[in-house]
């Protein structure tokens, strides 16, 4: 039996083949005054990143993980010239350059990159000074540049390494997402290419599109088990969103029966619902101990009608999560225990943001060493990897991750 491009029916299933991004030159391009515009508080030193980002890649291959990157994916998918040229139009479209002059010259300047030097750029961000044609010429370009500072032609795409967020994969399908913010739309027209025109990915069914009105990002979207999707209503997902996605995932084209809405608090500590609760076992989630009792969980599903019905759960979330999976038990791993500064602490470095690998066994970041001792007394397997600039970014091994394809379940 042929083995589907895209398979993924758990969080914890055995991985198997998983796609990353290197951080690279994206992260030079990152300024203290432009931080909050491009999502970041700090700026990781790249060099260690990419080591810490290669320990990383390693442990995934010494598990039989195959790893794949972004940027090879994309390269791949450039399958002719047409293709190539239909990038760079949308890759300008989307960073909003309208004058005519600016997109021939970007227009111009891609074209004259090879495949990869060309990715490469549209990741980093073009500097003023990179193009030796973007200079003042005339009486607009003077006036609009009179009192512009701003040191980009293209501004860089730092976030590229949190590879969970513009697509998911949801069974033998995606999601291509329409991100919240504006500085990571371009994200997922990377994404847009791969599963149109790349050899192994271009046939795979959409769930999602980036064109769509209300955002839906990766980092909200869990799957517990082959019929329940956990999607967080977030800081970065939209309650339309998640309702658009029920119509499309919830009908004979998927094995998906409902979805649990779950409301997180709207900050950025709790940008993605990946960031507070992962699941790590069959029965064991870490979650961030003070949204337990502020999880309000909505169920959404198909009726005899066959129309979308909403309601919502009243209990416990360990109580919904025992219900809805069938489990005798759940056990819920407070991040950072009980301890108000130590939750506090390794919350804001994803302590909560684990990355399944297989039942029970889960790669974490060596900073949060308080959660990760609470992991293993609970008989969970821990993979540690160095962790100190990456988390600068404020994304763990989750967010660092896009599997492709995990074994299924048998119990």
């Amino acid at each position: 039996m042929q083995i589907p491009a895209i398979n993924v029916n758990s969080e914890i299933g055995k991985l198997k083949k998983v796609m990353l991004h290197k951080p690279g030159k994206e992260l030079e391009n990152l300024m203290p005054e432009y931080l909050d515009r491009l999502l970041f508080d700090d700026i990781p030193y790249l060099r260690i990143a990419q080591e810490e980002h290669d320990s990383f890649a390693d442990i995934l291959r010494q598990n039989d993980v195959e790893v794949v990157y972004l940027s090879d994916l994309v390269e791949e998918s450039i399958v002719n010239q047409d293709v190539r040229d239909q990038l760079i139009a949308e890759l300008i479209d989307d960073a909003g350059i309208k004058t005519s002059r600016e997109r021939e010259i970007l227009t111009e300047y891609f074209s004259s990159l090879d495949k990869k030097k060309m990715i490469a750029q549209m990741m980093a961000g073009i500097r003023k000074t990179e193009i030796q044609q973007f200079e003042d010429k005339s009486l607009g370009d003077f006036l609009r540049n009179l009192n512009n500072d701003y040191p980009f032609i293209l501004d860089p795409m730092p976030n590229l390494y949190f590879t969970r967020d513009p697509f998911a994969s949801i069974g033998n399908g995606v999601s291509i997402h329409k991100m919240s913010t504006e500085t990571r739309h371009r994200e997922t027209l990377f994404a847009k290419f791969i599963f149109e025109y790349h050899p192994l990915y271009k046939d795979t069914q959409v769930w999602y599109d980036r064109n769509e009105n209300f955002s839906l990002e990766g980092g909200d979207i869990l799957i517990l088990n082959p019929e329940t999707i956990a999607i967080g209503i977030s800081q970065r997902t939209h309650e339309n969103a998640i309702e658009k996605f029920a119509q499309k995932i919830l009908t004979e084209e998927s094995h998906f029966k409902k979805i649990l809405a779950i409301n997180i608090p709207k900050q950025r500590t709790f940008m993605h619902l990946d960031t507070v609760f992962t699941m790590v076992d069959y029965d064991k989630f870490t979650i961030h101990p003070n949204i337990i009792r502020d999880m309000d969980v909505f169920v959404i599903e198909r009726d005899r009608d066959n129309k979308i019905k909403i309601a919502q759960e009243t209990s416990s979330l360990e109580d919904i999560l025992k219900r809805h999976l069938h489990l005798d038990k759940v056990d819920l791993i407070k991040c950072g225990s009980n301890s108000v500064i130590d939750s506090a602490r390794e919350q804001w470095n994803d302590g909560s943001n684990t990355l399944a690998i297989a039942p029970g066994e889960v790669i974490v970041y060596s900073r949060n060493y308080v959660t990760n001792e609470i992991l293993q007394e609970h008989g969970i397997k821990t993979y540690v990897m160095p962790s100190s600039e990456l988390s600068r970014g404020r994304g763990g091994p989750r967010c660092m991750s896009m599997p492709l394809i995990r074994e299924d379940l048998v119990r």
